[in-house]
């Protein structure tokens, strides 16, 4: 039913508001992966420098 209604619409704009609101629901779980990955490697994998 969605479909049908976003197909029928001649302005476009919902469909694009929806296409819209799919790929930030995408990009936020990779974006949250890649945060914590990024803390995980700052934390343990990174070279410390001693101060001498």
């Amino acid at each position: 039913m969605c479909r049908a209604v976003l197909e029928s619409e001649e302005g476009q704009s919902t469909a694009e508001g929806v296409n819209d609101g799919i790929m930030y629901l995408m990009a936020v779980p990779y974006i949250l992966v890649a945060s914590v990955g990024l803390i995980i490697y700052w934390k343990f994998f990174r070279k410390k420098t001693e101060i001498k």
